[in-house]
């Protein structure tokens, strides 16, 4: 799919998913989804993207997979420049801290994002970077 669609699509999810509590879009890919809001590191806009998540504790979990583009997303840009978020799980919204995952936590943790979708696999072995773990810590 094209940058362009992907933006789109993603646009349009956040909204059904704001607008609904997560009534709507809170899964996808038999996982459960939230909204990611970050700061642009360029423009200062707040800027929100669906993501899947994992719950690793208090703390969640996402991937900047970008479907194994060459390059990171702009939101895990935007949250190495700001690492304080918000985080929308249904009709729930928290502040929180970005924190790339460290090499060991990324190891112990691939196997089982790869469990949760077989995707991310395959995004993997398309790019030559490193795809990024992040864990979003409350405060």
């Amino acid at each position: 799919m094209r940058d362009a669609a992907v933006r789109r699509w993603s646009r349009v999810h956040a909204i059904l998913y704001r607008l609904t509590g997560g009534r709507i879009g809170d899964r996808l890919v038999a996982n459960d989804m939230l909204l990611l809001t970050t700061r642009g590191h360029v423009t200062g806009r707040l800027h929100t993207v669906p993501l899947l998540y994992l719950r690793a504790g208090e703390s969640l979990v996402v991937i900047a997979s970008y479907g194994g583009r060459p390059d990171n997303p702009t939101w895990y840009s935007n949250l190495t420049e700001d690492p304080m978020v918000r985080v929308q799980i249904k009709g729930d919204t928290s502040t929180m801290m970005a924190r790339t995952a460290t090499e060991p936590e990324r190891s112990r943790w691939w196997p089982r994002i790869e469990a949760a979708f077989d995707g991310y696999r395959r995004y993997q072995l398309r790019t030559e970077r490193e795809i990024p773990v992040v864990f979003l810590e409350p405060l």
